[in-house]
């Protein structure tokens, strides 16, 4: 009984040390002053484990090489991730040079499953500028960016500005008059 006590006691001071450490504001949260190596390990950590429980049961469409998937994902690629994820070719902008963490640079080969991509896209990272763009873009334009995220490492700068100024001017009406959304849901709502 004794043992449970101090176990009991020892978990409160601990959380209220915890409390008392967060609430003094001595932790740094600038984006100009980095975690340190623990922390960072732990956020790192975190985030992975929860975009794989996320993506575990996501399944890709068939038709993720659809020429016009593609060149409606180049074009909101270009107007919504290059700033900060850049282009082939690109020199970093000024936001991607703030962000901490940094955007991964995704014109470079990298390991990539669509869901797992689909679901950060969808989702977004909390604390590092990456944005929920479920919120305001559809599962068909989701996967649209996915199938581009797909062919971007392997394209020349010639090749990404050919493909984004083949893209529509209106992206979702394009999309959803060819292939609909996919079950017939409306998945922005989700």
């Amino acid at each position: 009984m004794k043992t449970v006590k101090i176990a009991i006691f020892s978990l409160l001071a601990v959380a209220v040390a915890c409390g008392a450490f967060i609430y003094s504001g001595v932790y740094g949260v600038a984006a100009d002053d980095p975690h340190t190596k623990q922390v960072y390990w732990l956020l790192n950590i975190a985030r992975e484990r929860s975009v794989e429980a996320g993506a575990a049961s996501i399944e890709p469409p068939a038709d993720l090489g659809d020429p016009k998937r593609l060149s409606v994902g180049a074009g909101l690629y270009a107007e919504m991730c290059a700033g900060c994820h850049l282009a082939p070719g690109m020199e970093k902008t000024e936001i991607a040079q703030g962000l901490y963490p940094a955007a991964p640079p995704l014109a470079q080969a990298r390991k990539s499953v669509p869901g797992r991509d689909f679901w950060i896209i969808k989702h977004g990272i909390k604390m590092s500028g990456m944005a929920a763009w479920g919120k305001t873009h559809s599962d068909e334009l989701v996967w649209n960016m996915v199938a581009f995220l797909r062919k971007l490492p392997y394209l020349s700068k010639s090749d990404y500005d050919a493909l984004v100024r083949s893209a529509p001017a209106d992206h979702d009406e394009t999309m959803q008059a060819d292939h609909g959304n996919g079950d017939g849901h409306d998945h922005q709502h989700e």
